[in-house]
Order: C-alpha cells, then sequence, then structure tokens
C-alpha cells in the first residue's frame, strides 16, 4: 500500500504489530516460559529449597521467606496473565471480556526486596529463579501495556475515522 492509500483510510487496514505477536508462536513460547518457570520455582520450594533455607541464618532466612511468597504471588499473576491472554487468541474470551477480567491479575514491576549483602547469602538456584521471574515480569507488563493501550486507543481511532470521513466527505463531496 502506497503512503497516499495509508493516509486515505488504510489505517484501519493496518496491522496492529502488538496483537499479532500476541497471536504469534513468540507468544507460544512466552507461555510454555512462563508455564515451565512456574513449575520449576515450585519444584524447588518445595524440595531443594526447603532443605537449603533450614541451613540459613536467621536474617538471610527471612529474606527468603519474604521473597519466596513474593515470587511465588509474581509467577501466579503471570501465569493468569498468560492464561487469560492464551484464552483470548483460542477464541475463548474475547479482548473485550478479558479487559474486564485483567483488573484481577496485578502486574507490577518488583525488584528484589533484600539488600546484597543478604541476596549473597541465599542459594544461588534460588535468587537465579526470582531474577528468572522479574525479568519474564517485565516482559508481561510490557506486552500488557501494549496490549491495552492498543484497545484503549481503538474507541479514539474510530473517533478520529468517522471525523476524518466527515472533513473528507464535506470537501471531496463525498
Amino acid at each position: 500500500m502506497s503512503a497516499q492509500g495509508q493516509a486515505s483510510g488504510g489505517e484501519a487496514d493496518a496491522v496492529s504489530f502488538v496483537q499479532r505477536h500476541a497471536n504469534s508462536e513468540a507468544f507460544k513460547s512466552l507461555f510454555r516460559e512462563g508455564m515451565t518457570l512456574v513449575e520449576e520455582a515450585a519444584s524447588y520450594l518445595d524440595g531443594a529449597g526447603r532443605t537449603a533455607s533450614k541451613t540459613l541464618r536467621r536474617p538471610a532466612a527471612l529474606a527468603y521467606a519474604t521473597e519466596s511468597m513474593r515470587m511465588t504471588t509474581r509467577l501466579m499473576q503471570i501465569a493468569s496473565w498468560l492464561l487469560l491472554r492464551r484464552a483470548v487468541n483460542e477464541g475463548e474470551l474475547t479482548p473485550q471480556q478479558a479487559l474486564s477480567e485483567r483488573h484481577r491479575v496485578r502486574l507490577t514491576k518488583q525488584e528484589l526486596s533484600c539488600d546484597m549483602a543478604l541476596l549473597t547469602e541465599l542459594p544461588a538456584p534460588f535468587v537465579e529463579l526470582a531474577e528468572r521471574s522479574l525479568r519474564l515480569q517485565a516482559r508481561v507488563i510490557h506486552l500488557d501495556r501494549s496490549l491495552s493501550e492498543r484497545s484503549g486507543s481503538s474507541a479514539a481511532e474510530n473517533h478520529l475515522a468517522e471525523q476524518r470521513a466527515r472533513v473528507q466527505a464535506a470537501f471531496c463531496g463525498g
């Protein structure tokens, strides 16, 4: 499509790269990565992590408990978002239904809450899982914001297209 065609109404036909990404192999990969991380974290926390946490000094044990709760909550929020998005992709929910359900999923950027001295005392596999969950969360938040902005802007775009059509009809005779 030429620039002229794009300017004369092609916006309605424009491809939403964000929407396309949400339905792509990249999303499927993100979904698998997220669900795998949930499983890995649960397995670690119920097994080797539980054993390792028993050997920590009291301040480090408290930091471990705090971070494990935060990581578990973070991963459950990520999993909820991924499942919601997959339901939209598979036609089980409309994008509007997903937006109304989205308020239940709280995606808030986080960082590790303990200081570096305590962080070095925590088991390395635990810290690695927590850091991976933070990186995954950042990617999901970015995609969620992009999808939300796209959804929120469609009403404004429709209004703008309506106004553009009126102006074109007035000056171009129809």
